[in-house]
């Protein structure tokens, strides 16, 4: 499993930030705010983007991590 940030799986699903957003029932500005490490996704959240980017959601967590320590 290679390592992405959150941001790169929806650049990865061909997704804008807008679109995500309706997809998964959150804002925007959350979206944005978990791209720039600003916020993490809760478990609920985490489990409604790996099925939106058909991923495990151990995916989701690592790439919270990486967004996280890139944004530092």
């Amino acid at each position: 499993m290679q390592e992405k940030t959150f941001k790169e799986l929806r650049i990865m699903n061909n997704l804008t930030q807008d679109e995500l957003a309706k997809k998964s029932g959150y804002s925007k500005d959350y979206i944005s705010m978990i791209e720039r490490g600003k916020r993490k996704p809760s478990d609920k959240a985490k489990g409604i983007f790996a099925e939106i980017f058909n991923v495990p959601i151990v995916q989701i967590f690592l790439a919270t991590q990486r967004t996280n320590s890139t944004t530092k």
